[in-house]
């Protein structure tokens, strides 16, 4: 019966309904309908440019049915009644961007290491509502989260269930380490708060607690793996760069996630920690500061990708020199590893290492995960390749090519729009002014 009422028809229903409160359950009732009519319709999205995930074309219609992209039209078509048109006829329409590498839960700032000890669960899951919206807002419609406390699952799910606006999220949960290593979260701690934690906490010093804990991120409800297989930047510990795992751990964390069909990944700032990274078979490495060309040529011969996070590197770099932003431990390794990576992004991408786009925003600002793609082209990657980082390469590496990273038929519905074209200004991608995930529009021009 819905199908057949006009959303035309449902207005003036609903106009002379709203002059009648009497009747407020009845009207509650209509308002339900028109919600369901709405959200059945089909839509059309005009598109003066359109990125697919793989190339640029110009004047073209998108038809988009519930959740799933229908087909994909030459020229402008017309709409009616019961379709929906949006008109960007004059911008540039692209795939839901996908970001592979964020910290959900939390933002950096002077007080960060002190909120630890004030705030519980339900403080950190509100303020990350935030983060979660401002994410999808800035055209971000897919992400993975690479390490929390857990809440990272709770919002993954509220996400899912249409509790919260947010992008879609895969999630590690806790990342991996071994004792004292960067992600033991007794780092920097009293003796009488550090404790001894292990595989459930995700802390391990053998292959055998290295499945235990990958067995534990499944069961606490996480969906990709990550480990820390050198020292890092924001840790309470003075290595920055050393390796962390053996090559027998890597391979038993690689082996139990390969069980569940989990992508691995491995954030790594030195050589050594990313050789035994690579062969004990992870699919990512995250960072990558100091990769020289043996690690490079490995990457390829291993298929395994680079997420750069240059916006990390500047942004620790910027605030190191700020007193007082961070505990002084931390400031000489962000001084020396913060400027690195833009150089290291752009010399890998030339040797023809696999890239997907990525920002570690948490340590940057949510939100702002757009001005990687700047950073990207200063490092000589060439627009279009870009953007193929954040949408096709993406979904290549997280296994969901299938449905997502591209504006094809049968795909879900996850589309942007920027204001110019982002081949002749990379800075547009900053002003996403539409953004549509699952064929929901959360946000329009006007």
């Amino acid at each position: 019966m819905a199908a057949e009422i006009t959303v035309t028809q449902m207005t003036a229903v609903l106009d002379i309904k709203s002059r009648n409160m009497k009747n407020v359950k009845l009207l509650f009732g209509l308002m339900l309908l028109f919600n369901v009519v709405l959200k059945a319709q089909t839509s059309y999205i005009h598109c003066g440019q359109l990125f697919d995930g793989e190339r640029m074309t110009e004047q073209k219609t998108i038809i988009v049915n519930g959740k799933k992209i229908q087909s994909i039209k030459a020229g402008f078509l017309e709409g009616n009644d019961t379709i929906q048109v949006y008109d960007y006829s004059s911008e540039t329409v692209l795939p839901g961007l996908m970001d592979m590498h964020i910290h959900i839960e939390h933002e950096s700032n002077p007080k960060r290491y002190e909120e630890g000890f004030r705030e519980n669960e339900a403080d950190v899951a509100l303020k990350a509502t935030q983060y979660c919206e401002r994410t999808l807002m800035a055209g971000f419609t897919t992400v993975r989260d690479l390490g929390g406390t857990g809440v990272n699952v709770s919002l993954q799910k509220a996400i899912a269930r249409g509790f919260i606006p947010g992008p879609r999220i895969f999630t590690a949960e806790k990342s991996l380490a071994t004792t004292g290593g960067h992600a033991d979260p007794s780092n920097g701690l009293k003796k009488e708060l550090m404790g001894d934690p292990g595989p459930k906490e995700g802390v391990i010093n053998s292959p055998e607690e290295a499945r235990q804990a990958v067995r534990q991120r499944y069961k606490n409800g996480a969906d990709c793996i990550k480990i820390t297989a050198t020292g890092g930047v924001l840790s309470v510990a003075k290595d920055g760069q050393g390796p962390q795992f053996t090559i027998e751990e890597v391979k038993a964390v690689v082996d139990a996630a390969n069980d569940y069909g989990f992508v691995t990944a491995a954030h790594a700032h030195g050589v050594e920690g990313m050789k035994r990274a690579i062969l004990g078979g992870i699919h990512s490495i995250e960072h990558g500061t100091k990769m020289n060309e043996e690690i490079m040529d490995l990457m390829i011969k291993h298929g395994t990708y680079l997420v750069p996070t240059i916006s990390a590197g500047k942004f620790v770099e910027e605030k190191a020199k700020i007193p007082g932003f961070y505990p002084a431990v931390i400031v000489p390794k962000a001084l020396e590893i913060g400027p690195l990576i833009q150089e290291t992004c752009g010399k890998a991408y030339k040797r023809g290492v696999k890239i997907a786009f990525g920002t570690d925003a948490g340590v940057s600002r949510h939100g702002d995960n757009a001005k990687e793609f700047e950073f990207m082209v200063e490092a000589g990657i060439p627009p279009i390749e870009a953007l193929k980082m954040a949408t096709k390469h993406a979904a290549d590496l997280m296994r969901v090519s299938d449905e997502l990273g591209h504006i094809k038929e049968g795909y879900i519905a996850d589309i942007i729009v920027v204001q110019d074209n982002p081949l002749d200004n990379i800075s547009t991608m900053n002003e996403v002014v539409f953004v549509m995930k699952e064929g929901v529009v959360y946000k329009q021009k006007g």
